[in-house]
């Protein structure tokens, strides 16, 4: 169930590419992540209530972590939706495909959960892959695709840092209780935002179309309700550098859909970069399982 789960939230997190640049046509970053937030959690809450209805005994470390994993929510969220101004949807998904190397290099630096040395050849193919994309592809790139590139892949950090700190406190605290709470604080610091970042608020409603508010019901109800929890409670049952191997079907479903709905032409560079990204996160799926298997041995001797 937690390898079905992690598969899912990548599927529904390579349409939410494509929904989030029609977003952008009608709404801000700042609206589209806000009203996006605002949406998911309500949804959040209401299942919170009906499953759980308590916080249980939170100590001030717990409230601490919490509010820390909101920021990677936020930076996730908002640093995307900014950059995917300057990107296309394509390129975009291409780079949010180094997900999976970024949070096993990253929780191989900071829990250890794996030697270093396991996961760097891997980690260098994929940003090898990032920079071919952000660098080199500018056909497809966008207005400004440094920005918008340096832009994502801020937010597949932030991400990635989220992932790693959510695995300790779930130990404690149910996957819906750290989602919706991680959330909360998100939208709340994002609020003040709407002042400088505006849209709708001053065009009016009557200039967002239909598709708009389509693609804003798909990140409120897939994006981030479900493939949120989804991939929490795949990251608790098999751990963030597990989990994360299994993000790269997120940026073949953008790059197929991006090409599909968005009409945006899909190059060589795109298939180059996708291609170095997911040989980086082989190696490291290949490194990190046989130092698993290593393991089992020893402790079985």
């Amino acid at each position: 169930m937690a390898y079905g789960a992690v598969v899912a939230a990548a599927v529904l997190w390579g349409g939410s590419i494509v929904a989030q640049k029609l977003a952008l046509s009608g709404f801000s970053a700042v609206e589209a992540s806000v009203l996006r937030d605002l949406g998911g959690l309500a949804i959040l809450l209401t299942t919170w209530w009906w499953q759980e209805g308590t916080l249980g005994k939170l100590s001030v470390r717990d409230i601490r972590t919490l509010g820390l994993l909101g920021l990677g929510v936020l930076g996730n969220h908002l640093l995307i939706l900014i950059g995917l101004k300057y990107v296309s949807g394509a390129v975009g998904g291409v780079i949010i495909g180094s997900a999976p190397v970024v949070t096993s290099l990253l929780s191989a630096l900071l829990i250890q959960d794996v030697p270093l040395r396991a996961v760097m050849v891997g980690s260098l193919l994929s940003f090898a892959g990032v920079a071919v994309v952000s660098v080199a592809g500018f056909q497809a790139a966008g207005e400004q695709p440094l920005l918008g590139s340096a832009l994502v892949f801020l937010g597949v950090v932030s991400w990635a840092l989220y992932s790693i700190g959510s695995r300790t406190i779930m130990e404690r605290v149910s996957p819906l209780t750290v989602n919706w709470t991680t959330l909360l604080v998100a939208t709340v610091i994002q609020v003040p935002l709407l002042w400088v970042d505006q849209k709708v608020m001053q065009a009016g409603m009557a200039s967002v179309a239909v598709s708009d508010w389509l693609a804003l019901g798909y990140l409120i109800v897939f994006a981030t309700a479900v493939a949120q929890q989804a991939w929490l409670f795949g990251v608790k049952g098999i751990g963030p550098s597990r989990a994360s191997v299994l993000g790269n079907l997120t940026p073949v479903a953008a790059v197929a859909l991006s090409a599909i709905i968005l009409k945006e032409s899909i190059g060589l560079i795109e298939i180059i970069g996708i291609g170095l990204i997911l040989a980086g996160v082989g190696v490291v799926d290949r490194q990190t399982s046989r130092l698993t298997v290593q393991q089992s041995v020893k402790s079985e001797t």
